[in-house]
């Protein structure tokens, strides 16, 4: 399988780089580096901008299911750079109308924005913040944009077949052990789609804290997507599955539509 995006600039040369290793010959041993700047492009910026409707599944340790509906919608500022993000709760009622808006900076704090109909407030989220669980879900406001690779300092630690798929296996630790919950992570890329096919994060104690899943990998437009995402928080047996649907690459979406003032009045192309 190849991996088919747009390229641009310095970005089609990064790309390019860290398909082909340190820029020897093709088919020479990428970087740990190398490696998660792929993974990081392949998973948060396929294409120039995507809709996608998603549905929340949050599972108890006792089995007890919540589900949560919502529209995501991204657009690239730059690729590999700066983005957008807008999300829109469809359900249930309790939620239905919340908003949720990222600006993502690449080398310093996101701004994110959450409206809460029920109290008709905009509120800001914190930098320290991005840790958080997103809609009490097991996925952290930071598992939604993407972390930056180059908050952590990686290392290669073997290639591993995950089911029929070969894959490099990175250990990513924080340089900046304060900022995060985790101490360390795995992550299993796999080595034809950059796609990540699952990821295991250490706590500060050093045991397995939540472990992510891509339980379906399907190409859409061309782009190597993962369509039904499980993140299992193996301390609590919760879990959360999101299922997207009905994606949708390079819409042409105007810049305009990701503001705050969309926080409280959604175009129809965000929700829809």
């Amino acid at each position: 399988m190849a991996l088919t995006r747009r390229t641009t600039g310095l970005t089609a040369l990064a790309l390019g780089t860290a398909l082909l290793g340190t820029g020897g010959p093709a088919g020479a041993q990428p970087t740990a580096d190398e490696i998660m700047a792929r993974a990081h492009l392949a998973m948060f910026y396929p294409g120039e901008d995507m809709r996608a409707r998603v549905t929340m599944r949050l599972v108890s340790r006792d089995g007890k299911e919540r589900l949560r509906e919502l529209t995501m919608t991204r657009r690239d500022v730059q690729e590999g750079g700066e983005q957008r993000y807008f999300i829109y709760f469809h359900r249930p009622p309790d939620v239905r109308d919340m908003t949720f808006l990222v600006w993502k900076y690449p080398g310093k704090d996101d701004d994110r924005w959450l409206y809460v109909p029920a109290l008709k407030l905009v509120r800001r989220i914190a930098a320290n913040d991005k840790r958080s669980s997103f809609a009490g879900s097991d996925f952290s406001y930071e598992d939604i944009s993407g972390r930056e690779p180059e908050e952590d300092t990686h290392k290669l630690v073997r290639e591993e077949r995950v089911g029929e798929r070969a894959a490099w296996v990175v250990e990513s630790t924080p340089k900046d052990a304060s900022s995060v919950d985790f101490s360390r992570k795995l992550s299993w890329v796999d080595s034809a789609t950059a796609l990540p096919l699952k990821e295991e994060y250490y706590d500060r104690r050093g045991e397995l804290a939540r472990v992510f899943t891509a339980e379906e990998v399907r190409e859409v437009q061309g782009l190597w997507t993962v369509t039904k995402r499980l993140m299992k928080n193996v301390q609590t047996g919760h879990s959360t599955q999101a299922v997207l649907a009905d994606v949708r690459y390079n819409l042409k979406l105007a810049p305009d539509l990701f503001s705050e003032r969309a926080l409280r009045a959604p175009p129809a192309e965000l929700v829809r």
